[in-house]
């Protein structure tokens, strides 16, 4: 693999730092503020359903969240719900814009390693204002050479990205723990990946239909892919 690579792209949330335990928690206070209207499954459901009503409108990230809670807050109770429980909501929801940034185990080790063997770059997805806060905060932008902050990574995303980058498929490696977004689009255009796993994914970026022929390396954590490259 390290023969070809030039360019070795990262993933931010959950495969840099720890994001979707926070949108988890957050969406836990949520059902429990609605809790006098409609049970937690349920209104787990009529989230999702709102966030993928939305992305088209929102796109992802934080503010994409927060308001899809309260517009289904005021959907699902037929807009009975108080003005006090809607300050609440959108309190609960603004702490994702100042959650703390923890670094996933063996990152930065990564990072310094793999500095000046290759070009490193950031390649993720995501609310643009949120997720250059969190890379600032990460202490990490040093180690890229690049930043690209997509508004969705489907295959044509990436190959505007190796465009940019005047690099032949072949030439680049995505690191990322979504198969939906990080691996699957980057391996159909030839490039390579490799799969890190988190302990949680968003429903969104769950993918249950991989077939044989899709040819990428899954490790148990970041640090492996320090003897692959």
């Amino acid at each position: 693999m390290q023969d070809t690579i030039k360019v070795i792209g990262f993933d931010a949330d959950d495969t840099l730092w720890v994001n979707e335990p926070y949108f988890q928690e957050v969406e836990r206070q949520f059902c429990q503020i609605m809790k006098p209207y409609l049970d937690e499954e349920e209104t787990s459901k009529e989230l999702f359903k709102t966030e993928m009503q939305n992305l088209e409108i929102y796109g992802y990230g934080a503010k994409g969240f927060i308001l899809a809670t309260i517009e289904t807050a005021l959907r699902v109770t037929d807009g009975k719900i108080t003005s006090e429980e809607l300050n609440l909501i959108i309190k609960t929801g603004k702490t994702l814009m100042t959650m703390p940034i923890q670094l996933l185990d063996g990152v930065e080790q990564v990072l310094q390693q793999l500095q000046g063997k290759y070009k490193l770059i950031l390649a993720t997805k995501g609310d643009l204002l949120d997720q250059e806060r969190k890379l600032k905060k990460s202490g990490l932008i040093g180690y890229f050479h690049h930043i690209e902050i997509m508004s969705d990574k489907h295959e044509n995303n990436y190959k505007k990205l190796l465009a940019h980058l005047d690099i032949q498929p072949e030439e680049f490696l995505m690191v990322g723990n979504s198969i939906k977004s990080d691996i699957l689009p980057v391996i159909n255009i030839g490039a390579k990946a490799i799969h890190v796993p988190f302990e949680v994914t968003w429903q969104h970026e769950t993918h249950h239909e991989l077939s044989e022929n899709h040819d990428f390396i899954t490790v148990s954590s970041i640090a492996e892919i320090l003897k692959l490259v």
